[in-house]
């Protein structure tokens, strides 16, 4: 295992421990709940097409709400930000939990609140992680951007083990309470954070909030670094997360099982990816990334592929289990360019369209993946999906050099100020 000094320097500051301790919390807490109301919609209607659009309308208010979201986190105070939007979610699982218990929900409220809890997780998003150069110093922001993915893994596994049992005991309503009280703990956490005034709130602008999204969008795609990169792992993402998004169908249709199964497959996605995670982590350098960052991608199809093709349930957990490493590698590739290659007055916008991407882009998928396996079962369209990606990883390829010389130099290309 490599040194992992780089993560220690990153957890050594005050700041970060308060900070990845409530993202731990939160995040456990998030995916005990997309476990439980993933399972909650295949209950409600037996039907992998819902249970998509279920994960479509957690995902999908991204499209519209990742780019006010950006601007907000560019222009005003991103602490009170962040407590505002996981309050929120904190609300909303609230809600959702006490329907659930009296007996009174239906597949269309299931709807309507997922739309509300992803809207507010769009704004949570960008507020949090563009304070990351606020809690720790420069030189551990990549430790620290790597340190953040290994929390989320960490949380993808202890949320699925504990969410199996807690479901199987006592139904879902527990697990989607645990979400609530997570966010909860999460906002009422963000005042503690030492903030310098510079990096708490944004800077004020002329121009209105639809200029400044457009300003954001043509930043990026004019950066000869960040735009075929964005648009890669869209693309990545549109064609190899749906799986993830709608397991029960294929737990139950490929390999015949219930909830405890789908609780051991995605914390098997969740140990693959701290693996991974941690791997990356003790590179300690920015060389090499990008292209970690397009292989990864490519390496994520093949484990999809064979998860697809199996129904013997152990090679089902390992090619889980390589689907969140390689998922993990590419994730954290992408998010640590960003943060080192974005002007910093474009940071909450360029993190923005990343969480448009990692959140609306695999909503996308799911749902086509939902609407295709009624019609042609579930193992085609997936590996449609994958062969389609070999176009994708081809036309990466070409601009791997440009992309490395743009992203791993040492400074961002300056863009106007706005």
């Amino acid at each position: 295992m490599p040194s992992l000094g780089g993560i220690g320097r990153a957890l050594s500051h005050r700041d970060s421990r308060i900070f990845f301790g409530a993202s731990l919390t939160a995040w456990t807490g998030l995916w005990m709940h997309r476990i439980a109301v993933s399972w909650l919609a295949w209950q409600l209607t037996g039907s992998a097409f819902w249970v998509g659009v279920v994960a479509f309308c957690d995902l999908a208010p991204a499209v519209i709400v990742s780019p006010l979201a950006g601007v907000a986190a560019d222009r005003v105070d991103r602490v009170r930000l962040a407590m505002l939007s996981q309050g929120a979610i904190a609300l909303q699982a609230g809600l959702l939990a006490a329907l659930t218990a009296s007996g009174h929900m239906t597949i269309g409220i299931l709807l309507v609140l997922e739309v509300i809890g992803g809207a507010a997780g769009a704004f949570a998003q960008p507020a949090r992680q563009v304070l990351m150069p606020a809690i720790v110093p420069r030189a551990d922001l990549p430790a620290a951007v790597a340190c953040n993915s290994l929390i989320f893994n960490v949380a993808r596994f202890i949320g699925p083990a504990l969410a199996g049992p807690v479901i199987a005991v006592f139904g879902v309503v527990p697990a989607i309470a645990a979400n609530a009280v997570g966010y909860a703990l999460a906002a009422l956490t963000m005042p503690l954070l030492r903030i310098a005034p510079g990096e708490r709130r944004g800077q004020a602008s002329t121009r209105g909030v639809w200029g400044q999204v457009a300003d954001g969008i043509t930043y990026a795609r004019r950066h000869a670094g960040l735009g075929p990169l964005l648009l890669y792992a869209a693309l990545a993402a549109i064609l190899l997360r749906g799986v993830q998004e709608i397991l029960p169908p294929y737990v139950d249709r490929l390999f015949g099982r219930g909830a405890e199964s789908l609780a051991i497959l995605t914390a098997c996605f969740g140990v693959g990816a701290l693996i991974a995670g941690l791997l990356v982590a003790g590179r300690g350098r920015l060389t090499g990334t990008t292209r970690l960052a397009v292989w990864g991608a490519l390496a994520q199809a093949a484990a999809t592929v064979g998860f697809v093709a199996t129904g013997f349930f152990p090679l089902g957990m390992l090619s889980a289990a390589l689907i969140g490493a390689f998922s993990s590698v590419h994730g954290i590739s992408v998010q640590t360019l960003l943060q080192s290659a974005t002007d910093p007055h474009f940071r909450g916008r360029m993190l923005s369209l990343w969480g448009l991407i990692s959140r609306a882009c695999p909503a996308i998928g799911a749902l086509a993946l939902g609407a295709a396996g009624e019609a042609f079962g579930l193992r085609l369209p997936a590996l449609a999906a994958a062969a389609m990606f070999l176009a994708v990883f081809a036309w990466g390829l070409t601009r791997l050099k440009r992309m490395e010389q743009e992203l791993e130099g040492a400074a961002a290309s300056p863009p106007a100020r706005s």
